[in-house]
């Protein structure tokens, strides 16, 4: 079975999106296609790549990736098939798989520059269509990489925070607020591997300071602070049947620290 997934911030209902399935289909009509989202904020590349990275690594493996998040669409930024970790991605080369990329590298880098896989009139605004998802169908009907373009050396990155640790401390960054306003850190489940996760620890965020990391939301009171680990296995601060978001007035890039006592 052939996967192609869709990653776009063209908004839910968008008529952008069943534009480019008609493309995909009319060329691989049996190709099963898959919405992960279309809500990424508008040309927020940044949110895209974390929800590549958080997402696509749960498809089966060769799955096709499209991903459409691209301000720069008509300048010089390349289009590309990358290969990482034992997924297909194609999108434009300006950050948007940086975060894939820095935990993985890439296997193998395209740029796309070979027409004839192409829609014959590509339009200067809607390369997701005239590009990426005809290539994408192509790909997934057996295409073989090589005949899109010339090999690259490196993606496009974006800077990325770097989570800090000792011994005693570990300094991490909120990285998403997602649509509960949950506070996402960028700090991970296994970093805090072999440390006391109960009243021992205390994680400061802006003036908040929490003591201990449960394990779900619902056995606090409502209104309650906490921190948990996620489904994603990221450390999170949450306001119980609350937006922590609103209610603390804390944004992304806000720094998190947890010290042992």
């Amino acid at each position: 079975m052939s996967i192609i997934t869709l990653t776009t911030d063209f908004g839910e209902g968008s008529p952008y999106v069943a534009a480019m399935k008609g493309v995909i289909l009319t060329i691989h009509p049996e190709v099963t296609i898959v919405d992960v989202t279309h809500s990424v904020p508008a040309q927020e590349i940044r949110r895209g790549a974390l929800v590549l990275d958080r997402v696509t690594g749960r498809f089966p493996d060769g799955s096709i990736h499209v991903a459409v998040v691209d301000p720069g669409v008509g300048t010089e930024r390349a289009l590309v098939y990358a290969e990482i970790g034992a997924q297909r991605y194609l999108a434009p080369d300006n950050g948007l798989l940086s975060r894939l990329a820095l935990r993985l590298p890439p296997r193998k880098i395209i740029k796309l520059t070979q027409r004839e896989f192409w829609l014959e009139n590509v339009s200067d605004t809607f390369h997701g269509r005239d590009v990426l998802a005809p290539v994408a169908a192509r790909l997934s009907l057996g295409l073989e990489p090589e005949r899109l373009g010339p090999p690259l050396e490196k993606l496009v990155m974006l800077s990325w925070p770097e989570v800090r640790i000792t011994p005693t401390r570990i300094a991490g960054t909120i990285l998403e607020i997602d649509s509960f306003g949950n506070l996402v850190t960028d700090v991970s489940e296994e970093m805090l591997a072999g440390r006391p996760i109960d009243e021992r620890v205390r994680i400061m965020c802006g003036t908040q300071k929490i003591h201990g990391i449960h394990r779900v939301y619902g056995r606090q009171p409502p209104g309650t602070l906490i921190a948990l680990i996620n489904s994603h296995g990221n450390l999170e601060l949450a306001v119980v049947n609350g937006n922590a978001a609103r209610q603390l007035d804390i944004a992304e890039g806000t720094p998190v620290t947890l010290t042992w006592e």
